[in-house]
């Protein structure tokens, strides 16, 4: 039988460049998916599921996580439902008490303190939670708020369970609904809370992954939303529907024209540390350590995707 090896933190720099939600209860999709190299596959058990569904969905789920279903290298997450449902403490129990645990969770609408440490507490009690990668997502005005002092908390909580918070989630359509907002073609209304995520989950070195682009026939908007991401600092992108999962590859890897430039500026950085010298020129540009770290972060993602496709 097929056991899921997790993520342990040497790997978790592996960014999730194309994060795929796939209803729990549709097997055929769930199938389907294991062939679309996402990064992640997330069997959601929450919004793309039905109340009628959710029991059909548990089950699926467990099935499909203790059989020897092949996810040919990709991730397996399972998004229960929110704390604040009321259905989270079931989707949990069902998760992780079967012989074969996903490597990550994702949490929705983590709001408040007491949410998350309800959540620590309950995670504490299975043993497939050890080791675990926690995902949350911020999708209102409370949660976006809040956010420092929830990650606070659960980045030091979840050490008890060598688990860690892995990522944080922006869901952008439930946000706006929360403030009043309207979506718009240029997203400035978003703004705010896009950057707020970002730098909050860099500051707990979790991966920040970024909005849904629900119409999933426009390809070009969910390019400029991708790109637009990326250059904030996200690691990668909800996807929706398999035609979203190569262009968000593309967004949110690095160029290689920009790897080039960032081995070619380490490898001159280096040599000049070497001669005693600090500041200097590099392709028409002084150089000095907030370049290198840039270079670095760059040649760090790049690695990290060349391992998870080798």
């Amino acid at each position: 039988m097929l056991k899921f090896v997790r993520h342990m933190h040497a790997q978790a720099a592996v960014p999730r460049r194309a994060l795929l939600y796939v209803p729990g209860n549709d097997r055929r999709k769930i199938l389907k998916a294991t062939t679309l190299n996402a990064d992640c596959i997330c069997l959601d058990i929450e919004d793309g599921v039905s109340v009628t569904a959710k029991d059909v969905a548990r089950e699926t789920i467990s099935d499909v996580l203790n059989s020897a279903t092949s996810f040919a290298g990709s991730e397996v997450a399972v998004r229960v439902n929110a704390v604040s449902s009321g259905m989270a403490k079931k989707d949990i129990a069902c998760i992780l008490g079967g012989k074969s645990p996903p490597s990550a969770m994702v949490v929705p609408k983590v709001d408040t303190l007491d949410e998350a440490k309800w959540l620590a507490d309950e995670l504490k009690r299975y043993e497939g939670a050890r080791g675990m990668q926690l995902i949350t997502q911020v999708e209102s005005a409370q949660g976006l708020l809040n956010l420092n002092i929830i990650c606070n908390f659960l980045s030091e909580k979840l050490e008890d369970i060598n688990a860690n918070l892995a990522a944080v989630i922006f869901g952008s359509d439930d946000f706006c609904a929360s403030i009043g907002a309207t979506r718009s073609a240029s997203g400035e209304e978003l703004l705010y809370a896009r950057q707020k995520v970002v730098t909050v989950a860099k500051a707990y070195k979790a991966q920040a992954i970024d909005m849904v682009h629900i119409d999933f026939k426009d390809m070009q908007g969910f390019i400029k939303y991708s790109m637009q991401g990326a250059a904030m600092g996200f690691t990668g992108k909800q996807v929706i529907h398999p035609s979203q999962v190569a262009p968000a590859h593309q967004a949110f890897a690095p160029s290689e024209q920009r790897v080039s430039w960032a081995t070619e500026l380490i490898e001159a950085f280096n040599k000049h540390q070497q001669e005693g010298k600090g500041a200097f020129v590099f392709q028409g540009q002084m150089i000095d350590k907030p370049s290198l770290l840039q270079a670095q972060n760059i040649k760090s993602i790049a690695d990290a995707i060349v391992r998870r496709e080798l």
